[in-house]
C-alpha cells in the first residue's frame, strides 16, 4: 500500500493536474467508477489504477487488462483526487484526441470555441456521446478536454467520442466545410429557429463563450445562424443546455418519420415500374414473335429480362432492410467475402447491360473478411446506379482496403458540376430528379445499423462513394 503522497507513483499522478505537464507526459487522469470502467472497456486505454479497496471488481478488471493497480490510504487518495468527497478510484490514461481530418460525413459535430468551463466541456462530450455524434472539437482557447474535471463531467464519454484539440475555429470550420459538413452557429440573437430550420445530416454545430457568445467573424463564416427558442422568461439556456438541445434536434430529425416511410414506399414502387414494365414487354415479345426473331433477338431479350429481374431484386431487398431498420429488427448475416470476387460478380452482372459503363476493380488482391456479404452486395449495387447517374464519364472503379479492423470499400467515376452529395443520401420522392430515390438512403441507414457509416465526396471532378464497416471475428487474409 502507498502510503506517502510523496511516492514518484503518485507524484508522477497527481502532476497531470496541471495543463503544461499532461502536455509533456501526453496523460490525464481519470476519476470515479463510471469513467475507469468505460476506460476499461476497450484494451489500453488505462495504464494505471489507484483503489482504496484491493478486491474492488475494478482493479480485478484493471489486472486482467494489464494495467498496474496501486493501493493506496485515504490521504494519498484525496491527493490524486479533485473533488471533495473522492469515490476511491483514479486511472491514468494515455491522451486519446484525433486530428481534425478524421472527423468525416454523416454525422454531427460539436465545435466548441472558447468554451471555458470545465462542466459544460465535459456534459457536452456525454450529451455528443448519447447523441451518437461524430465528434466535438475544442477549438481557440477552449478549456482542455484532459482537464480533471472536464473528464469526471463527461462520465466516460471521452472514451466514445472522438476529440480534437489546440485547433483554430477558422480551420475548423473551413476544414469540415471542405470534408461535406454544414456550419451551423448558435447564436441567441440567430436568425433561424432550431425548430424550423433545415439540419442536414452532417452537420457542425459551433457553440461560443460562455459570457461571450461567437465572435462576429465566425457568426460570418457559417452557412446559418441558428437559436434556441424560448418560451419562458429565462434570459438564455446553460451553455451545455443549449447544446444538448441541438444534438438531440439533430437526433430526431435523422429518425425515420411517417412521411419519410411513404416516400419509400412511393420511391421503391415507381422504381420498380421501370423494370417490371420492361419485363413485361419482352415476355409479350418473345410469345407473340418467338419463330419470327433470330437467336440474337432472343438473347438480348432474355438477357434483358434477367437484367431487370436483378434490378427489382434490389429494390425489393433494399425496401425490406429499410423496414427492418425502421423497426429496430435488422440483423447482419456474417459470412466469410472476397470483396474483389464480389465486385467481379457485380460487374459481370451489370455487363448484361451492353450500354452499362464498366465497373472494375482497382483494389489489388482481394481480402477475405467477415462481413454481412449480402447487404455490401446490395450497397454496392446502390454505388454503382448512383455513379452512372450522377457521374460523367468513364468506368466506375471499385477498391476496398482494411483499417483497424473496419472494410472500407469505395466506387468512384469522374463527374462534372457541383453535386450536394450529402443530399443523395436522403429519400427522395418520385419526380425529384433522377436515380435511385431509396438505394442511397438505404446503404447508409443499413451501414449505421451494422456499426458503420456510408457517405460520399465529389473533390477534383471524380464522385467517390465510400461505405465503411466492422469486421466481425478473426483478422482478414489475403487469398
Amino acid at each position: 500500500m502507498l502510503t506517502s503522497a510523496k511516492n514518484p507513483k503518485v507524484v508522477a499522478a497527481v502532476r497531470l493536474k496541471k495543463r503544461a505537464l499532461r502536455e509533456e507526459d501526453r496523460r490525464f487522469l481519470v476519476e470515479g467508477a463510471q469513467a475507469v470502467g468505460e476506460a476499461l472497456a476497450e484494451d489500453g486505454r488505462l495504464l494505471s489504477l489507484f483503489v482504496r479497496d484491493d478486491l474492488d471488481p475494478l482493479a480485478v478488471r484493471a489486472r486482467q487488462a494489464g494495467a498496474t493497480v496501486e493501493t493506496v490510504t485515504d490521504r494519498v487518495m484525496e491527493r490524486l483526487t479533485s473533488t471533495v468527497t473522492p469515490q476511491g478510484v483514479v486511472g491514468v490514461a494515455p491522451f486519446l484526441d484525433v486530428p481534425l481530418d478524421t472527423l468525416v460525413p454523416p454525422g454531427a459535430v460539436a465545435v466548441l470555441h472558447e468554451v471555458r468551463d470545465p462542466g459544460n466541456a465535459g456534459t457536452i462530450l456525454r450529451s455528443a456521446d448519447a447523441a451518437g455524434a461524430a465528434g466535438v472539437v475544442f477549438a481557440g482557447s477552449s478549456v482542455d478536454a484532459y482537464n480533471p474535471k472536464s473528464v469526471r463531467a463527461s462520465a466516460g464519454s471521452i472514451f466514445h467520442v472522438p476529440v480534437v484539440r489546440d485547433v483554430g475555429t477558422d480551420d475548423t470550420i473551413a476544414t469540415l466545410r471542405d470534408h461535406g459538413f454544414s456550419i451551423v452557429a448558435m447564436d441567441m440573437h440567430g436568425d433561424e429557429d432550431l425548430f424550423e430550420v433545415e439540419l442536414p445530416r452532417s452537420s457542425v454545430f459551433v457553440f461560443g463563450n460562455e459570457a461571450h457568445g461567437l465572435p462576429g467573424a465566425v457568426l460570418e463564416a457559417a452557412d446559418r445562424r441558428v437559436r434556441v427558442p424560448q418560451a419562458g422568461r429565462a434570459e438564455s439556456l446553460n451553455l451545455a443546455a443549449a447544446a444538448t438541445v441541438c444534438l438531440f434536434e439533430w437526433v430526431r430529425r435523422g429518425r425515420p418519420s411517417a412521411e419519410t416511410l411513404e416516400a419509400l414506399v412511393s420511391a421503391a414502387a415507381h422504381d420498380i415500374r421501370s423494370p417490371l414494365t420492361a419485363m413485361k414487354g419482352f415476355g409479350y415479345a418473345l410469345a407473340k414473335r418467338w419463330v419470327d426473331m433470330t437467336d440474337d433477338q432472343r438473347d438480348l431479350m432474355l438477357t434483358g429480362i434477367v437484367h431487370d429481374a436483378d434490378r427489382m431484386d434490389t429494390i425489393i431487398r433494399q425496401l425490406v432492410d429499410a423496414a427492418r431498420v425502421m423497426s429496430g429488427t435488422f440483423q447482419p448475416f456474417v459470412e466469410l467475402v472476397d470483396v474483389a470476387d464480389l465486385v467481379r460478380q457485380i460487374g459481370e452482372q451489370q455487363g448484361r447491360d451492353p450500354e452499362h459503363p464498366r465497373v472494375g476493380w482497382s483494389g489489388g488482391d482481394g481480402v477475405n473478411v467477415l462481413v454481412d456479404g449480402g447487404r455490401l452486395k446490395t450497397t454496392l449495387l446502390a454505388f454503382i446506379e448512383a455513379l452512372v447517374w450522377w457521374g460523367s464519364d468513364g468506368p466506375i472503379t471499385v477498391r476496398s482496403e482494411v483499417r483497424d479492423d473496419r472494410l472500407l470499400v469505395s466506387a468512384a467515376r469522374d463527374a462534372e458540376g457541383s453535386l450536394d452529395v450529402d443530399g443523395l443520401f436522403e429519400a427522395r420522392r418520385p419526380g425529384s430528379g433522377g436515380g435511385s430515390k431509396i438505394g442511397l438512403y438505404v446503404a447508409r441507414r443499413v451501414a449505421e445499423a451494422q456499426g458503420g457509416r456510408a457517405w460520399g465526396e465529389a473533390v477534383d471532378g471524380r464522385l467517390t462513394l465510400h461505405v465503411e464497416l466492422p469486421i466481425v471475428g478473426p483478422e482478414p487474409t489475403t487469398p
